[in-house]
């Protein structure tokens, strides 16, 4: 990690923090000794910050660098033989966590990692992305494990247990393929579904592919995009025979 890399992560993590309301631009300033305006700039790319000012925030909200370093994936990960679904050769590790960490956060840290499944590295690297402004910067593959009701809602298209991959650089309506329906993650206040979307008007359409459940929709504010509410593309699914 170079230090552009730790400004990124830094300005990624502090952005997250004000989004969940654990701080605001104006209680960061007065913690770091910063003036609002510089910090707000820092937040929207518009300013960057010295190393010193890096250690004044870092201090303020009592982060280390530790902290903010991203698991190592693609070479020796942290026990991965011991969680690990897959093998390595030309391939890929992706983290599986848990669903709140594929909502809520930009980089997957390794306390965070429940087990790395290994895909082929030509299997991610093909994958087209269309990111919205708030996740282009976020780690794009994920992977979760689907419980039991986001699985009996698709069936038999996911099974209980299913590792689903996702990919947090598609969140665009657009359809992936032509002609072909695309499954999605979305959040629905604090829970993670996997369903096909559309966008009628201001709502966002949650289609499940059982019958047996219905349709749910997601009314958007003012502000808001259906990008807002969409983690990623369902990019694969591995389900265990």
């Amino acid at each position: 990690m170079n230090f552009h890399d730790l400004h990124e992560s830094v300005r990624v993590e502090l952005e997250r923090r004000v989004q969940a309301g654990l701080i605001t631009a104006t209680s960061l300033a007065h913690q770091s000794g910063f003036r609002q305006a510089h910090i707000w700039n820092f937040l929207n790319r518009r300013r960057s910050l010295s190393l010193e000012g890096l250690d004044r925030v870092l201090a303020a909200q009592n982060l280390s660098v530790e902290q903010l370093i991203p698991l190592e994936l693609s070479g020796s990960a942290a026990d991965p033989a011991e969680r690990s679904i897959g093998g390595r050769d030309g391939s890929e590790a992706v983290p599986v966590v848990a669903h709140s960490t594929a909502m809520e956060d930009a980089v997957v840290r390794g306390a965070s990692v429940i087990e790395i499944v290994h895909l082929p590295t030509s299997r991610l690297g093909t994958s087209r992305a269309r990111p919205s402004a708030r996740t282009a910067h976020w780690q794009r593959f994920v992977a979760i494990r689907a419980d039991e009701p986001q699985a009996a809602a698709m069936e038999p298209m996911i099974t209980p247990d299913s590792v689903v991959v996702l990919d947090r650089h598609y969140n665009s309506l657009a359809p992936y393929r032509a002609q072909q329906r695309t499954l999605y993650a979305v959040r629905s206040g604090s829970r993670l579904m996997l369903r096909f979307l559309e966008f009628d008007d201001t709502r966002l359409v949650l289609r499940p592919l059982s019958l047996a459940f219905p349709v749910q929709l997601i009314a958007l504010g003012e502000n808001e995009n259906p990008g807002d509410y969409i983690v990623g593309r369902v990019a694969l699914i591995l389900s265990e025979v």
